[in-house]
């Protein structure tokens, strides 16, 4: 399934330990980039959120944050670490000389120290692999948001290359008339110089004029990408983005190369409609994973 690389999701879960909320917010990135706001003492899970990751999401710049609140009857409880406080009094007491108008000891900035006090809580292991499992679950949520948004982006994508098969089909249609066009004005041009018309001359030119006014090629290679794209919508497993942006860059070529054989005002439209089509896609396709 096509998949936006922009998405948001939001888990909150109530334990007998307290209230935690992940949010996840998702937008492009050529590569697979995480980052994680982690409250201090979860930031060893950086790994294992990682791992995580990799199982739903191949490409974009992820923004994970945790927010974690404490249960109150866990915080009526606490032990002091009292050999940990000791050990941060002599430290002070052993700078002390080293320094100048040293303000004594503060007792309740030992005790913020981190460590000191030592809350009574759950089986810290318990607790992150609760926090592990409540990850994945909002990571399904940003997967599903992802796989809405790709499926929007891909319905406006295939609205525009039906207009792009059509712009092919206006072109091809055309071509006669527009040599036609042509083989007159070289008539007109002789008329109005009063040169008398040579057919050979007259069918060499013409010749010419088709050769370089020849974009069957192109419009060829224009609808194969065409049915390349919708293909790769189709068949393709995993992140077609990077896919999807190269023939993007392949039918801007064959749109170009139409702008520069255009021998009518006409042909010279449908390759800036054809850019412009191409440039709506490829922003849209910017976006997909």
């Amino acid at each position: 399934m096509t998949c936006s690389m922009t998405a948001f999701a939001r888990f909150e879960a109530q334990e007998s330990w307290g209230t935690l909320s992940w949010e996840i917010r998702s937008v492009n990135h050529r590569f697979l980039e995480p980052h994680f706001r982690l409250p201090e003492g979860f930031r060893d899970l950086e790994f294992a959120l990682r791992e995580r990751i990799r199982k739903f999401v191949s490409r974009g710049k992820l923004e994970c944050q945790l927010r974690y609140e404490i249960a109150p009857g866990l915080l009526e409880e606490f032990t002091v670490n009292e050999a940990l406080a000791e050990k941060l009094a002599n430290t002070c007491s052993r700078l002390a000389p080293m320094f100048n108008n040293v303000q004594p000891v503060d007792i309740l900035g030992v005790l913020q120290w981190p460590g000191v006090i030592q809350a009574n809580e759950v089986d810290r292991d318990t607790m992150k692999q609760t926090l592990l499992t409540h990850f994945e679950a909002a990571l399904k949520q940003l997967v599903e948001h992802r796989q809405r948004e790709g499926k929007e982006l891909q319905q406006h994508i295939e609205q525009r290359l039906a207009s792009i098969s059509e712009e092919v089909t206006n072109v091809r249609q055309a071509m006669p008339e527009i040599l036609e066009q042509q083989r007159q004005k070289i008539l007109q041009r002789f008329e109005e110089l009063k040169l008398e018309l040579d057919p050979t001359r007259l069918e060499q030119e013409m010749v010419m004029i088709t050769q370089r006014a020849d974009v069957d090629e192109e419009m060829d290679r224009l609808q194969t990408h065409v049915t390349e794209v919708q293909h790769t919508f189709k068949k393709q497993k995993g992140a077609i983005g990077r896919r999807l942006d190269f023939l993007m860059q392949e039918m801007n070529r064959e749109a170009n190369t139409l702008a520069s054989k255009s021998i009518s005002t006409s042909a010279t439209q449908s390759a800036v409609n054809l850019k412009v089509l191409i440039e709506q896609i490829r922003e849209q396709v910017q976006n997909i994973e």
